[in-house]
């Protein structure tokens, strides 16, 4: 669950909802073959909302005529989960809250926060910033970024708006209220922001580059977590991770999408339990498990990497080395337990060896 990627080279922009339709029924055709509740049950992403989920999975129960949970992110009415889509976004800010609290630097009540995106992602993570009493200062999409100057920011009734724009496929240029922030044509957020105490990527894969992650920790950025799958680059990790080395406590602290991301494919886990159970949890039940997921993946990296990486009194642990290491052991371990991998007689006669 959630370590596959996959898709098509089918661009949806401009094409009406019945060529829509048709293409993800054969997509399907093909796909059934290869996915079940207990083989592989992929979710949405990068231009699959819930009308691309609900004509898959109408396609599926035609072609196999049974009703089973082969994909999460469904409508309500038919199998999904309260929760599912504000998932990944709310999982996100959860995650850095704890971030937040390990640093004893608050909670976000004040915090300036950069966001990159403008979909499923992005928005309810900013929805939950705001919330939680932050000041959300940007938004971009595949065309440019909108940077709120001065006392502007983002509002939940702006957030909603650009959700209703994107979910027609339009550019963040539509939003009524644009004047209110600066466009920059072409551009990510980073450079253009100004201080920020919270950096979360969640647009697209290496979205945060070297020289972006220096201006970030330039403008004051104590927190980068990613809401995308691999958003910083290798180069941006590296910058991070040295800042976090020379600084100590006031560095910035950096959390892979791994961790930090979880949220989404964690939801999808309740929402196939609840088919398995053929139950419907309350969001006030599925949100509260979501807060434990998180907690538990902050904890559970940083405690892997305070007993396996060495750092220097003041440090923060990494939580990329943490994380990493937490998951390569569980895999490792699950693998020996399953008879994947054994020790061989030489090894237990005190020569290396493994199969």
């Amino acid at each position: 669950m959630g370590g596959g990627k996959g898709g098509a080279d089918f661009d949806p922009k401009g094409k009406s909802d019945n060529e829509i339709r048709k293409f993800c029924g054969a997509f399907m055709s093909r796909l059934c073959q290869h996915i079940g509740a207990d083989t592989d049950v992929p979710a949405g992403d990068i231009g699959v909302g819930g009308r691309e989920v609900g004509y898959m999975f109408g396609a599926y129960r035609r072609l196999r005529n049974q009703w089973e949970g082969i994909l999460t992110g469904k409508g309500l009415s038919w199998g999904g989960s309260l929760i599912r889509p504000e998932a990944t976004g709310y999982g996100l800010v959860y995650y850095v809250e704890e971030m937040m609290k390990y640093a004893k630097q608050g909670d976000f009540s004040g915090k300036r926060v950069a966001i990159s995106g403008s979909g499923n992602v992005a928005q309810y993570a900013a929805l939950k910033c705001i919330e939680l009493g932050a000041t959300v200062v940007s938004l971009s999409d595949s065309h440019g970024c909108l940077v709120a100057e001065g006392d502007a920011k983002f509002t939940p009734e702006q957030i909603e708006e650009i959700a209703a724009i994107k979910l027609e496929r339009k550019p963040l240029t539509a939003l009524s209220g644009k004047s209110s922030f600066k466009y920059i044509e072409g551009a990510r957020p980073w450079v253009h922001v100004g201080r920020v105490d919270v950096a979360l990527p969640c647009a697209t894969q290496n979205e945060v580059s070297e020289e972006e992650a220096q201006a970030l920790i330039d403008s004051g950025a104590l927190f980068v977590a990613e809401g995308s799958n691999m958003g910083c680059t290798q180069a941006a990790i590296d910058v991070f991770e040295g800042a976090r080395k020379t600084k100590g406590a006031s560095s910035i602290w950096y959390a892979p999408g791994k961790a930090s991301n979880c949220g989404g494919v964690a939801v999808s886990g309740l929402e196939m339990a609840q088919n398995s159970q053929r139950l419907t949890w309350t969001s006030q039940e599925v949100d509260e498990k979501l807060k434990q997921i998180m907690r538990n993946a902050f904890e559970n990296g940083l405690n892997t990497a305070i007993e396996y990486v060495e750092t220097k009194d003041g440090e923060l642990p990494s939580l990329v080395a943490g994380s990493n290491i937490a998951g390569f052991v569980k895999v490792v371990d699950a693998m020996r337990d399953q008879g994947d991998w054994w020790a061989s007689e030489k090894a237990t006669n005190g020569t290396n060896g493994a199969h």
